[in-house]
């Protein structure tokens, strides 16, 4: 007859409690996996899962789970997580953010609707570039790249008693890095509107008879669609670098 004891089954739920709660963390941000469109059993079937692939390979103490010690510990790898799958949502921030400055520079400010992903009101350019990182974060294994660097986060940061802090001049960059690399990616569509705007400038004051509201906006608007159209192809560099970047600094973030 199989009899289990209560340390057994307390030494089961230890081994899987902690790793769960880091995966699950982690999965609630990271990008692709924290889609509202995924269903919460779903998300939590997909870190079920991880953690059992991941748990024969990592080394989990014996901490009391009713502890404080062990609520703590239950918290840190909670807040490890979050932080992990954070650094990864900061690359779709940034192409976020270049599909803001394109969309307001081409003038379609009015052209916004409610994005699940960000939860707030988005450009549809802006929407259109996000959705373009991701088919690029799939095509280079983004999805198995953060599987591969959570179990690489347990080496680097393993679960202990020991106490965790942010790294808070990493975040200080990666604040920056948004603004930059955002910019970067912006910054084709962003000069040939301004020598656009500059040309239709010097219309308008050559010919004032010209009603410049008529013909400036369908110009900006189709100068801004055939430089996004045009740059596209160099835009899966940018991304595959920003992705082998976010994978250092995911395991950065805390020290």
């Amino acid at each position: 007859m199989l009899t289990i004891h209560a340390s057994d089954l307390q030494q089961w739920i230890v081994q899987l409690l902690w790793p769960l709660t880091r995966v699950l963390g982690c999965l609630a941000v990271v990008p692709l996996f924290s889609h509202p469109s995924i269903p919460k059993r779903i998300k939590l079937a997909i870190g079920f899962v991880i953690t059992l692939a991941i748990v024969p390979a990592i080394q989990v103490p014996a901490i009391e789970v009713m502890s404080w010690q062990g609520m703590l510990s239950l918290l840190a790898q909670f807040l490890i997580g979050i932080s992990m799958g954070f650094v990864m949502r900061l690359l779709f921030t940034a192409v976020e953010m270049a599909g803001f400055m394109m969309g307001m520079s081409m003038g379609l400010g009015f052209a916004s609707f409610y994005d699940p992903q960000a939860q707030g009101q988005s450009i549809a350019i802006g929407q259109f570039l996000t959705m373009l990182a991701l088919l690029v974060f799939l095509s280079l294994d983004g999805h198995l790249i953060v599987v591969a660097v959570m179990l690489q986060s347990f080496e680097t940061m393993p679960i202990t008693l020991e106490h965790w802090q942010l790294n808070s001049q990493a975040i200080a960059m990666l604040g920056g890095h948004i603004f930059s690399q955002g910019l970067l990616l912006a910054l084709p569509v962003i000069a040939s509107l301004l020598i656009t705007n500059m040309a239709l400038g010097v219309l308008t004051k050559a010919a004032p008879q010209f009603n410049i509201f008529g013909i400036g906006f369908p110009i900006t608007i189709s100068v801004g669609f055939l430089m996004t159209l045009l740059s596209l192809p160099s835009l899966v560099s940018p991304i595959s670098r920003w992705l082998i970047d976010a994978q250092q600094l995911m395991l950065q973030v805390l020290h």
